[in-house]
């Protein structure tokens, strides 16, 4: 009788890249701001960050987590080009403290921060999740930009908040439902629409559905130039169209895998006295194998 060789399947874990800025303004705007830790400091942004960290993290057990930061004050290449861009952004100095402090908790939890001058949080987001897709590996984005819906693939779920609904996992499917055109068409039909938040005029009377229509005609933003369509703004939907676009060749720090230091985290946190964030990271750190 000859014996059948058995297989072992191993699951992969998957990466899991965080748009800090997004989801640390989140927490700052949806709680309290009279959440207050060490000298009666400003909380709510750090607590409402780090708990959405650990659901997270719980909920998806990633191989290594890596948090992308703006660095607000150096411009990117998309400020030095388009003098418009998120111009009349202002952000509260509480938050701004906040801002600062964040990094140093995800560092304390054992996982990797990534910023750096001219590049913004979803350009590491973007750099992450596609070197994880060379590897051969799957990652979670977790961002409120739906910008980054141009990651979508068959390797990448954009996890994106909803309101009353958590986090949605958007794959291409979800971004074809939503928008009309496939992921990789995102920073065009972005272009062509516009995006008030950034200040993206867009193409003149085309809207969400008309972008969408218009690519799905020509396939792209570059073809329907070459058609002869919006002659006189080609330059600056082409602008717009690299402002959209993501750098997948932003510089990150090494992504192996990571084993959570949540007892190092509980001491800072004790530390910023936001006493009951240290104690689940405590729980944490007694729960881990």
């Amino acid at each position: 009788m000859t014996k059948r060789a058995s297989k072992t399947t191993t699951v992969r874990r998957p990466l899991l890249a965080v748009d800090g800025d997004s989801f640390a303004h989140r927490a700052y705007h949806a709680l309290p701001k009279t959440i207050r830790g060490r000298g009666g400091r400003p909380a709510g942004a750090i607590l409402g960050f780090a708990n959405m960290l650990l659901r997270l993290y719980r909920d998806e057990q990633p191989r290594a987590v890596v948090v992308g930061w703006d660095t607000l004050e150096e411009p990117t290449y998309r400020h030095q080009t388009f003098a418009a861009y998120q111009s009349g952004r202002e952000f509260d100095d509480e938050l701004i403290e906040q801002l600062d402090m964040v990094p140093e908790f995800v560092a304390a939890c054992g996982f990797a921060n990534a910023k750096a001058a001219g590049y913004e949080a979803d350009d590491f987001i973007a750099s992450a999740a596609t070197a994880e897709e060379r590897r051969g590996g799957t990652a979670l984005v977790a961002s409120g930009d739906r910008d980054s819906f141009q990651l979508a693939s068959d390797r990448t779920t954009i996890l994106y908040p909803v309101r009353g609904v958590g986090l949605a996992r958007i794959g291409p499917v979800e971004v074809r439902e939503r928008y009309g055109v496939e992921p990789a068409q995102v920073p065009d039909f972005i272009a062509l629409r516009g995006d008030p938040s950034d200040k993206l005029p867009g193409a003149p009377g085309v809207g969400a559905t008309g972008a969408a229509t218009l690519l799905r005609k020509y396939g792209s933003l570059e073809k329907m130039l070459a058609a002869g369509r919006y002659p006189d703004h080609a330059d600056e939907l082409r602008l717009y169209r690299s402002i959209a676009t993501m750098d997948r060749k932003a510089p990150l720090p090494r992504l192996g895998a990571q084993k959570p230091t949540w007892t190092k985290a509980a001491a800072l946190a004790r530390a910023w006295e936001l006493n009951q964030l240290a104690t689940r990271l405590e729980e944490l750190a007694k729960s881990e194998p």
